[in-house]
């Protein structure tokens, strides 16, 4: 599991074949800009980000597709940790048009062929 400013698509590829075989969790903090990936659980990136400084509010789980790179079925929006009344969202999907808007901007400048 690490912490990441930038990753290419290759790298997430290995992550991917290591683990679910397809995709790879991610946990992304919208105010630093900055991406956890490489861990069974988003609940484990979401844990190093906020050891790092990270405000809770700020982090959303997302599953990246590396076969699917350039397509709209890159990112998928769900995890647990995602379930927050208190922002409005109910589910496991990011609900919010906005907030899927940002994560998408910021998946776009961290992961790169």
């Amino acid at each position: 599991m690490k912490q990441v400013q930038t990753i290419s698509v290759k790298e997430l590829s290995e992550m991917a074949t290591k683990m679910y075989d397809s995709f790879v969790k991610a946990v992304v903090d919208l105010e630093k800009k900055i991406m956890a990936v490489d861990a069974e659980m988003h609940v484990d990136e979401e844990q190093l980000l906020l050891e790092n400084g990270s405000r809770k509010a700020s982090l959303w789980g997302i599953n990246l597709y590396p076969g699917k790179f350039g397509t709209d079925d890159f990112i998928t929006y769900e995890s647990m940790i995602n379930i927050r009344p208190r922002q409005n969202n109910q589910s496991r999907n990011v609900e919010s048009a906005d907030i899927r808007a940002k994560i998408d901007n910021l998946v776009s400048e961290v992961v790169h062929e």
